[in-house]
This record gives structure tokens, C-alpha cells and sequence, in this order.
């Protein structure tokens, strides 16, 4: 298998996953072109991509979902609650029906001979998931926009290849920032983002002997910055209870307009 983050952050999400015969994106959270772009700087096309997997129907995620299902063709699979907000977008413009395929939580869903299984998350969304994906031997996940993981969480990362995890932001920087009070408490609240001390305490009940690449995502513009998002999870992981030091594991840190390396496993 192989991953590359496209983008990521607070301005836009798109994440590249494949192996030798079936490539997927993860949201689509920037431009039609931009997408093309990001996908041939890694020797990629558009005409690789067999689906979009939607997370949720927020803006920085769904972008430029219009332009590559209508233009394209390419499939789209969403949750219920999702697609009926995606139907409802003017600014997606019209996408065909066909287009569209459900998926549900804890339901296996098969794309090529990859094996998707969408998992519930806690966002201020009409239904939102985080995706495990797996073929053969190999899994990957992304675990992003999360106001609070669970043991349910927990359960569905276990034993990954590679994770894309979210460390949204510093949590000070977000109390003596500049957005104002309902957005902080948003992003505080339990439907919205994981802080980097909280991934980093998710991601320590995540380690495991064979763990390939961890890729940390989705970072506010406003209220992170890289080097904090990457040195507070490596601390919460080497400080904790876990048996295992950050330095154990290759760490990346996604940017949010740059494309990322292209990571195989």
C-alpha cells in the first residue's frame, strides 16, 4: 500500500491511498485542480482515482468534491446523513445521482480489493466517520476531526500499518487566541477537534511492534503550529504510560499546502 496527504489542515483535507490496482482519495477538500496538481507531483492522474471516500460534509473536506464526481465520474461513498447534506450544497453544484454510494458505520464495504470499514466519530456533523482500510495483510486509517475518541476508537486503529491521526491544535494557543468564545468552545467541545495532547495520549494506546508510519493531520492554521503539534504527541507518547518512546516510530507531521511524502507499506 501507499499514502500521501494531498493537503491537510484547517483550510483543506485530501488524502491519496492505493496499491497496485486500486486508488482511493479521502476527502476532497481542495480544488479540482489543485487535486490534479498534488496527484502528478507524486506520478499520480485523476484518471488513477476509483473513489472518494467523504469523512463529512464540512466545507475543508468536500471542496472540490463537485468538480471531480461530475466531471470525472468518480464514485462517491459517504454515509447517509452525509450525502444528504452533499445534495443539498449549491456550491457543489449538481452531482449525479449515480455518483453516490452509502456506506455505514461498522459495515465493510468493498472497492476494488480494498476493504473499507467507516467507523462512527464524534464532529459536529450529520454523520460523520473516520475510514480503516485494509488489503491482505495491510491496513491504514484516518482518524481526524474528533472532539473525543473512545474505546470504540480505540478498537478500530488497532494493529495499523499506518495512521493519519489528527492534532488539531495547542490548547493555550486556542484559550488566548483571537477566534472568539462559541469557536473555542466548539473546538473544545466534545464534537470537536482533538488537541495535540490528546492525540498524543490516543496515539499511545495505539503503538505496536509493527506500526510503519504515523502522519499527524488536520492542524489549525490559527492555534498549532508543526514543530508544537510534533514535539507535544512525542512527549505525551515518551512521558506516558506507554512502553514505547516516540523515537521508536518514523513521526510526519501533514502540511496543509504542501504535499506530503509518499509513504509505502
Amino acid at each position: 500500500m501507499e499514502f500521501c496527504s494531498l493537503a491537510s489542515g484547517s483550510s483543506g483535507n485530501c488524502l491519496y491511498l492505493a496499491t497496485d490496482s486500486t486508488s482511493i482519495l479521502i476527502d476532497s477538500g481542495i480544488s479540482g485542480k489543485r487535486t490534479e496538481e498534488a496527484l502528478n507531483t507524486i506520478g499520480r492522474t485523476l484518471s488513477d482515482i476509483d473513489a472518494i471516500l467523504v469523512t463529512h460534509e464540512h466545507a475543508d473536506h468536500i471542496q472540490g468534491l463537485g468538480v471531480l464526481a461530475r466531471r470525472k465520474g468518480i464514485p462517491v461513498y459517504a454515509t447517509a446523513g452525509t450525502i444528504r447534506k452533499l445534495k443539498g450544497m449549491r456550491s457543489l453544484g449538481e452531482i449525479p445521482e449515480t455518483c453516490f454510494h452509502e456506506v455505514e458505520a461498522d459495515r465493510p464495504q468493498q472497492i476494488g480489493d480494498l476493504s473499507v470499514l467507516p467507523f462512527a466519530i464524534s464532529h459536529d456533523a450529520a454523520e460523520p466517520v473516520g475510514y480503516r482500510v485494509e488489503s491482505g495483510t495491510k491496513s491504514a486509517a484516518v482518524a481526524t476531526d474528533m472532539g473525543i475518541y473512545t474505546e470504540d476508537t480505540i478498537r478500530h486503529l488497532q494493529g495499523l500499518d499506518m495512521l493519519l491521526l489528527e492534532a488539531n491544535h495547542d490548547v493555550h494557543m486556542l484559550e488566548v487566541g483571537r477566534y472568539p468564545y462559541y469557536l473555542k468552545m466548539r473546538i473544545l467541545g466534545e464534537k470537536g477537534h482533538l488537541s495535540n495532547e490528546a492525540s498524543g495520549r490516543l496515539l499511545s494506546e495505539l503503538l505496536h511492534d509493527h506500526m510503519k508510519h504515523i502522519v499527524l493531520g488536520h492542524l489549525s492554521q490559527e492555534n498549532n503550529y508543526p514543530a508544537l503539534a510534533y514535539e507535544t504527541v512525542c512527549a505525551e507518547v515518551t512521558l506516558g504510560d506507554c512502553p514505547y518512546r516516540s523515537g521508536d516510530f518514523p513521526i510526519h507531521v501533514a502540511e496543509r499546502d504542501k504535499v506530503g511524502d509518499l509513504l509505502t507499506f
